[in-house]
C-alpha cells in the first residue's frame, strides 16, 4: 500500500513541479517590461488593422476574445502569486512570532481562525492599543498575556474585598 501511494506521488510530482516552474515563469514574465510592451504591440497592431478589415464584427471579435482568454489565465496567475506570497508571510510572522519572547504564541496561524474569533482578537488588540495611548511611558508594551494577567489580577482583588 506505501509504495503504490508513493509511486503516486512521484508520478504526480512532475506535473505538479512542472505546473508550478510554468505558473512562475509566466507570473514573472506578466510583470515585465517586454510583456508590456508586448500588449502595447498587440493593441497598436489591432487598432492598425481596423481600417484594413473595415471594422467589421470579426475583427473586434478578435480582441474581445484574446483580451477574455489572457484576462481569464491572469486571474488564476495572479491568485496563485497572492496565495503563495500571503503564505510565505504567514510562515515569517509565525516565525517572529514563535521566536520573540512574550509574544502570544496563539497568534501563530491566526489565519485559519473564524472571522468571529479574529473580531474578538481585534477588539482584544484595541483595547491594549488604548491601554498603550494611556500609558505615560511610551516604551511600554502590553502582551495578551499581560494584559489577562492584570486583568484576572483585579477580578481576584475585588472577589477579595
Amino acid at each position: 500500500m506505501t509504495q503504490s501511494r508513493d509511486a503516486e506521488t512521484a508520478a504526480e510530482r512532475p506535473v505538479g513541479t512542472l505546473a508550478e516552474q510554468l505558473a512562475g515563469t509566466m507570473t514573472a514574465f506578466a510583470g515585465s517590461t517586454t510583456a508590456f510592451g508586448l500588449a502595447v504591440a498587440t493593441i497598436v497592431v489591432w487598432a492598425v488593422t481596423g481600417p484594413v478589415f473595415g471594422y467589421s464584427d470579426t475583427w473586434q471579435l478578435v480582441i474581445n476574445t484574446g483580451t477574455t482568454v489572457v484576462t481569464f489565465l491572469m486571474v488564476f496567475l495572479i491568485q496563485r502569486t497572492q496565495n503563495k506570497d500571503a503564505l510565505a508571510i504567514q510562515l515569517k510572522l509565525n516565525e517572529i512570532v514563535a521566536a520573540i519572547d512574550g509574544a502570544s504564541n496563539r497568534l501563530i496561524n491566526v489565519e485559519d481562525l473564524t472571522e468571529g474569533e479574529l473580531q474578538i482578537l481585534s477588539e482584544h488588540y484595541h483595547r491594549l492599543a488604548d491601554m498603550a495611548k494611556s500609558e505615560r511611558q511610551i516604551g511600554v508594551s502590553h502582551s495578551v498575556e499581560e494584559a489577562r494577567a492584570r486583568h484576572e489580577r483585579k477580578h481576584g482583588a475585588r472577589g477579595l474585598g
